[in-house]
């Protein structure tokens, strides 16, 4: 780096930066969690992009917190931690939010590339985070490079929208996290919506029959359901993609 090049210019569009815009892109105005040392390319460009940091006491009032939003909007609630411990704090609103079906995306760094199983006693070092995290969630991912972790915001989202919505986790590496992004503008733009699979008509139309029929139907719906963002002045724009 050169002397005449600043923080500023070094962290202008780093792959915390690339996550985040994509997240934005698909309507999320809002992220829980707690800054500390290895996430703070994650916070850097919040303010920038129209994001707003809900600072919480511990990493399992973020979890929870960004599950309670997700109910509320319709869209899924962003948790982010540190490595490590704050991680390890959110396990338990993840796995709620996987047995309830709720969206969840949790974003963490990890140890540099090249250095893990290393054992070496860095700050908050963990033996396999990414396993940890994959054993109560939907999916939990391991990126390396900025292009691998927008992808994985993407999926997620196409998840959201036509699988079951349960909570999955994106680990970026700490020396992926601050480096420059080399993802492209149009790469971190909302995808449309996949294709739902169609029921089957016979079951769906005997379905139909015996509702028709009913004349005390009861729907029982849970975590799963679809919920359309509310009109909160704090909640996305009604032209935001739906999740």
């Amino acid at each position: 780096m050169s002397n005449d090049t600043t923080a500023a210019d070094q962290y202008a569009d780093t792959a915390g930066r690339a996550v985040l815009e994509t997240i934005r892109a698909y309507g999320v105005t809002a992220i829980f969690g707690i800054p500390g040392t290895h996430n703070l390319e994650f916070y850097r460009p919040l303010a920038d992009l129209g994001i707003r940091a809900v600072t919480n006491r511990h990493e399992q009032g973020s979890g929870y917190g960004a599950d309670g939003w997700a109910q509320q909007t319709g869209l899924p609630g962003v948790v982010i931690t540190t490595s490590g411990p704050g991680l390890q704090n959110a396990m338990s609103a993840i796995g709620t939010a996987f047995c309830e079906s709720r969206p969840l995306i949790v974003l963490s760094p990890g140890v540099p590339l090249g250095a893990e199983f290393a054992d070496v006693g860095t700050l908050h070092e963990t033996k396999d985070a990414s396993a940890m995290v994959a054993a109560i969630a939907e999916w939990s991912r391991r990126v390396t490079s900025a292009a691998e972790a927008v992808e994985a915001v993407h999926d997620a989202f196409a998840l959201f929208r036509t699988g079951r919505p349960r909570p999955v986790h994106i680990e970026i590496p700490l020396d992926v996290l601050e480096a420059p992004a080399d993802v492209p503008v149009e790469a971190r733009q909302p995808r449309p919506v996949p294709v739902r699979v169609s029921g089957e008509p016979a079951t769906l139309a005997e379905a139909a029959r015996l509702l028709a029929a009913a004349t005390t139907p009861v729907i029982l719906a849970g975590g799963a359901r679809r919920m359309p963002p509310t009109k909160s002045p704090r909640s996305p724009s009604a032209s935001a993609p739906r999740c």
